[in-house]
């Protein structure tokens, strides 16, 4: 019997499940990437493509940071594993925490670690109702969240998604949760309202909703929904999962209004992607059933196996000197403008339904309704078009989305925007000869 080579199958396709991917397509053509450096990655067969979405919103610095590999090697060599439950620790996870809650909008912050933002949505759910619980009113148990918001895929993530694709599909998901509209803090009133504000333990607001589309915020909706929450006791999450570490031009996205959430979840640009770490800075006011300063104090029958992982926490460490020592945090607002700018073409398209940008150096296009309808395909091929320009973006529901490293220049940002507009041109080429200049 011949050996088979790693990877493969007698049917000639790898084993490999991929996320978020229809599998039938995938098998037999796979897009493997074999290294990368700065805003460039290359595939295996050596051809160069801008990674205009910092692969999953996180190469915030750019890849290949050889300060951050440095930086893991020695901890990895010193001290590789341990956990964090009960009272152990580890030197990189206790600064780690000190440096985080620094940036928090309020003094006293206490900081809790995890694997992702998956994690931090939920750790923030059952510390939100155990917070409750401890405070004497077991009965706030209730989530709410915006539609087309998206908190990750584990069980309370999925629970309060606002994509419905996500979250139908599964059967019966957590009970208590409901979603209002993205854009009207009147809604979240009313719906405070419907339940009761004494039922109520959350509201989930990313300052810029990401995979749901890029969808910004109008002015003064974030103020106005962290009022609400605080006149009626409904703990403010602020996920700031895609938004923190300079994507809005701010350490934690959130902190470009002036706002004070309850609990902070932040992730993905952390450690600058090269390790998975997330981490949700909590109020000292919500932390403070948790920590009475005796022993005996409640104890939160929460984590994740590889919290405060102290190679993770060494990476994200590193991370944070080189925002810090290269100004990088600020270019995700000295450069909205020039993203903004670099999109004219696109947003002029015949093709584009519509564009949003404008705040941070993330971006979202749609296309033209009509468009969808007669190819529902449309988005992936305009995916495969702009990759063809050699330029990675994310492909979402209606259109992509776009979010380079925060490391990006000006040239690059324009040479972005002018394959997005060469991706257009060729799907137009390529769409059904009978798609109406109009809906019908």
């Amino acid at each position: 019997m011949t050996a088979l080579a790693a990877g493969e199958r007698r049917d000639g396709r790898g084993a490999l499940w991929h996320p978020f991917a229809d599998m039938g397509a995938v098998d037999g053509g796979r897009f493997v990437l074999d290294r990368a450096e700065g805003v460039w990655v290359w595939d295996e067969d050596g051809r160069r493509y801008l990674d205009a979405s910092a692969s999953l919103w996180y190469s915030n610095l750019g890849h290949g940071r050889p300060e951050i590999a440095a930086a893991v090697a020695d901890q990895l060599a010193r001290l590789d594993a341990f956990n964090i439950f009960g009272g152990n620790a580890n030197r990189p996870a206790v600064e780690l925490a000190d440096r985080l809650a620094a940036l928090a909008p309020e003094p006293g912050a206490r900081v809790f670690l995890g694997s992702g933002g998956g994690d931090m949505i939920d750790s923030a759910a059952k510390i939100a109702r155990a917070h409750f619980q401890l405070s004497g009113r077991p009965e706030r148990t209730h989530l709410i969240s915006r539609r087309h918001g998206y908190h990750g895929t584990h069980g309370i993530g999925t629970s309060i998604g606002g994509i419905e694709d996500n979250v139908s599909g599964w059967g019966r998901l957590l009970p208590d949760v409901s979603a209002v509209a993205d854009d009207d803090p009147e809604a979240l009133e009313a719906e405070i309202a419907r339940l009761g504000a004494d039922r109520v333990a959350a509201f989930y607001c990313e300052p810029v909703i990401g995979a749901g589309g890029v969808i910004l915020p109008a002015p003064g909706y974030i103020e106005a929904v962290a009022e609400i929450c605080a006149r009626t006791g409904v703990l403010f999450v602020a996920d700031c999962v895609v938004c923190g570490f300079g994507r809005l031009g701010t350490w934690l996205g959130i902190d470009r209004w002036p706002v004070q959430p309850d609990l902070i979840a932040v992730a993905k640009g952390i450690t600058g992607g090269a390790l998975p770490l997330g981490a949700l800075l909590v109020a000292e006011r919500v932390a403070a059933p948790f920590f009475p300063g005796r022993a005996g104090a409640p104890m939160l029958r929460h984590g994740a196996t590889f919290a405060g992982h102290p190679a993770c926490c060494a990476a994200a460490l590193a991370a944070m000197d080189l925002y810090e020592r290269d100004d990088v945090i600020e270019r995700g607002r000295s450069l909205e403008g020039v993203l903004d700018d670099a999109l004219a073409a696109v947003r002029e398209h015949p093709l584009v339904g519509a564009t949003r940008s404008g705040l941070g150096l993330l971006a979202g296009v749609d296309l033209e309704a009509r468009v969808l309808a007669h190819a529902p395909d449309a988005v992936g091929r305009w995916y495969g078009a702009c990759r063809d320009a050699g330029v990675i973006v994310r492909p979402l529901r209606r259109g992509i989305a776009v979010s380079p490293p925060l490391t990006i220049t000006e040239a690059q940002l324009r040479e972005l925007g002018a394959a997005l507009a060469a991706g257009l041109d060729a799907l137009a080429a390529d769409l059904p000869a009978n798609v109406p200049e109009h809906p019908a």
